[in-house]
């Protein structure tokens, strides 16, 4: 398993960028994959961004061109850079670690973009 920490949320008005972050701890080497999920009030838990440990990007068609999911860094941290934001985008964001037998999930972090 792994820890999983997400960072970055916030209040934006509606046009602004955010980046979030996922630091992740643990044993990060049986990760297969990692992604970025989001639920609204009210709504399912649903697919924002995945990124393989080969690199392969995935977005949901509500936001591709304008986030950009990044692999973990020397600081095993994960990013997803958040452009051009609307009003829906407005969820909290969890930060997932796929090692193909198990998920590890974060917390979550506020996101609130006012139109």
């Amino acid at each position: 398993h792994v820890q999983l920490v997400e960072s970055g949320g916030g209040l934006v008005q509606a046009g602004g960028s955010l980046r979030l972050s996922c630091a992740a701890s643990g044993n990060i080497f049986s990760i297969d994959a990692m992604g970025w999920y989001r639920q609204a009030p009210g709504q399912q838990r649903e697919l924002v961004a995945t990124i393989t440990s080969g690199g392969l990007t995935h977005y949901a068609d509500s936001v591709k061109g304008r986030f950009t999911i990044s692999a973990l860094d020397a600081k095993n941290t994960m990013y997803l850079q958040m452009n051009t934001l609307k009003f829906e985008d407005s969820a909290v964001y969890y930060c997932n670690a796929d090692h193909g037998y198990t998920m590890d999930w974060g917390r979550g972090t506020q996101v609130t973009v006012s139109s």
